[in-house]
């Protein structure tokens, strides 16, 4: 199949210029239309997607780009995908699922091919390869997560700050004045965005509030409950009468296990409260109050940012569109039953 910078070659243009015209994003001269236009039916570039786009209507596709990694949770991530398809449903769209891990590559290919009206992006890293290729395609791109260098981009996501200020905030007003944070593997705050947010603003609302605060990584899936409940055991024994545990199933339930070999109650002796979680903590052995991840709020308010930019009118501007946190309370916090040194 052609691609679009042959059909720009071959026609003697730029390819944003092929794509305007293939679009009607962007007018463009009669002379150069019919050039673009013998371009591609001589090279038979996109023949479904490019003839419908020709004729001034859309492919009703979405593009999904999901690089599924070796360190991914799949739970978590499909979760998203799932809500996104069922956001683009509603909306008349299908979703083109792209899950290779090298994610700028299928990115690119949908983009010049014109076979998409918009891209969502997935899986997004603090230092994420897309970004480049968002600010340089013609194709309207909605990010489900934050880079570090979101400029000019639309992103949406959980206000992740906001859900660590209220779990502290909720610890310390019953008054708590060691808390610590179990979070996710060594590996989460290198490559993904939002541990760090939640670990940075965890130990900023905590000093604002004078509370003694400590962190430990969870392990893999593999390694999880060993590292893990060490994590518990080491927070407890340095003071902490409250946690606070931003990660998967498996390491609530490696918290829970630790807090009843160490003969602890919840929320008698450990108060507990779940911060992003993606999954009902009201299924765990004991619920535990959460501040939940949400996707569908954030997957319907992009796929709804993503019509919106195909349309001549109500364009979204750039920046960021942060979902605001909300407290389930499960029962799992109380005052401090015993004294704090």
């Amino acid at each position: 199949m052609a691609k679009i910078n042959e059909v720009a070659e071959a026609a003697g243009v730029s390819i944003s210029t092929v794509s305007y015209a293939l679009s009607g994003k962007r007018p463009v001269s009669p002379a150069t239309r019919i050039r673009i236009e013998k371009a591609v039916r001589e090279l038979g570039y996109s023949p479904n997607a490019g003839a419908r786009m020709l004729a001034g209507s859309r492919t009703q596709i979405f593009a999904l780009t999901e690089p599924l990694r070796r360190d991914t949770h799949a739970p978590t991530h499909m979760s998203f995908v799932l809500a996104t398809a069922v956001a683009a449903r509603r909306n008349d769209y299908d979703i083109l699922l792209l899950t290779e891990e090298q994610a700028s590559a299928g990115m690119a290919r949908v983009a010049s091919s014109g076979l998409v009206d918009a891209i969502l992006v997935l899986d997004v890293a603090p230092d994420d390869e897309r970004v480049a290729l968002a600010r340089a395609i013609d194709t309207p791109c909605v990010f489900i997560g934050v880079p570090d260098d979101h400029e000019g981009l639309i992103c949406v996501d959980l206000d992740f700050d906001a859900a660590a200020v209220l779990a502290v905030d909720r610890l310390a007003d019953a008054g708590h004045r060691a808390i610590g944070l179990v979070g996710q593997t060594q590996v989460a705050y290198e490559k993904s965005n939002f541990p760090p947010r939640v670990r940075r603003a965890f130990e900023r609302r905590a000093g604002e509030r004078g509370i003694r605060h400590d962190f430990r990584v969870s392990g893999d899936r593999q390694t999880s409950a060993e590292v893990t409940r060490s994590a518990v055991s080491e927070l407890l024994d340095g003071g902490a009468t409250a946690l606070l545990v931003h990660g998967a199933d498996d390491v609530h339930a490696a918290v829970l296990a630790e807090l009843q070999n160490r003969e602890l109650s919840v929320p008698g002796d450990v108060s507990l409260v779940s911060v992003a979680a993606s999954f009902d903590t009201a299924g765990l052995p004991l619920p535990v109050d959460v501040i939940p991840l949400m996707p569908e709020p954030s997957c319907d308010l992009a796929v709804d940012l993503a019509v919106r930019s195909l349309g001549p009118h109500d364009r979204p501007t750039p920046g960021l569109h942060l979902i605001p946190p909300t407290y389930y309370d499960r029962g799992s916090v109380a005052a401090p039953a015993r004294r704090q040194g």
